[in-house]
């Protein structure tokens, strides 16, 4: 497996992301870059992101999370980011994205987790927390679903995979300003470019939409079916924070309220914003996670 690194003077100067840069090693030289502010030994708010984008979409949320006196670790998944990046699309898969995100959370030895997890991030987050449940303390859930390979595809979606996997032009900035309702600016534009020096990079967000299982015989379904049964008796606080604009995920998350015993009574809100609402509605994405975390240690 060929490994590509992209050079960290890409990442100088990012607007409203000073984060100091934290790397551990996954597996043998295969490196995975993650942000860790806040109180060290405060309990730790795991924020996973998803499809196309990396830690850079909770900048505006990590600061006020760490000045609650939270912990806050947001890792960029393998290909994304600052994390390393195989080349080629073949070395992407769903059990392999699972294994590598794992190896972090065991070697940084986590416990007592707030997962807060969108797009990806609930594909990969959900299944996390459900094979390590001893791990995670609650759930908060934006834009996100954890799929098994039962429902329908849409045509929008086969479109969408055809395009990531034969598109010679793969514009990761204008795919993250789609999926915004407010206008990212030129310089937020080009830091969501920067992990990527050419197309090259790319192929771990070029392989991602082909991961989705869509059908029962998908091996990766019959994994997130058997999460799903974990989740089905989870009684741990599930929160969902969904946004009003968002096509993609409409409905998930009155799915999920009724499916999880954990999100029964539960503050649910939906805010403003599309797909991405960590660039839509951040300041109260945030205060959703504080405010979980204070009403669990007042009760």
């Amino acid at each position: 497996m060929r490994i590509l690194r992209t050079d960290e003077a890409r990442f100088a100067g990012l607007p409203d992301y000073p984060f100091k840069a934290n790397y551990l090693d996954v597996e043998p030289g295969l490196r995975m870059h993650f942000v860790d502010e806040g109180p060290a030994n405060a309990l730790p708010v795991v924020m996973l992101h998803g499809e196309p984008s990396w830690s850079y979409l909770y900048r505006h949320m990590i600061p006020v999370v760490a000045a609650a006196g939270h912990r806050v670790l947001a890792p960029d998944l393998i290909g994304f980011g600052k994390s390393d990046k195989p080349a080629a699309i073949s070395d992407y898969s769903y059990d392999s994205q699972m294994h590598w995100l794992s190896s972090w959370l065991e070697k940084l030895d986590l416990w007592d987790v707030t997962l807060v997890c969108q797009n990806w991030g609930s594909l990969l987050g959900l299944r996390l927390a459900a094979e390590n449940q001893r791990r995670f303390s609650r759930i908060i859930v934006g834009n996100g679903m954890l799929p098994t390979g039962e429902a329908r595809t849409s045509l929008a979606f086969k479109a969408w995979k055809t395009f990531a996997n034969r598109s010679p032009w793969f514009p990761v900035s204008r795919i993250i300003q789609l999926g915004t309702e407010k206008a990212l600016t030129r310089h937020e534009l080009e830091a969501y470019e920067a992990p990527y020096p050419n197309d090259e990079y790319k192929a771990g967000p070029r392989a991602f939409p082909a991961l989705i299982p869509t059908s029962l015989k998908d091996p990766s379904g019959a994994a997130n079916r058997e999460a799903w049964r974990i989740l089905e008796k989870w009684r741990k606080p599930f929160i969902t924070c969904f946004s009003d604009g968002d096509p993609i995920t409409r409905g998930g998350d009155r799915y999920m309220q009724r499916r999880i015993p954990g999100a029964f009574g539960q503050p649910h809100i939906t805010l403003p914003g599309g797909h991405f609402l960590q660039e839509d509605s951040p300041q109260a994405f945030a205060r959703v996670i504080i405010d979980a975390l204070k009403n669990e240690m007042a009760a």
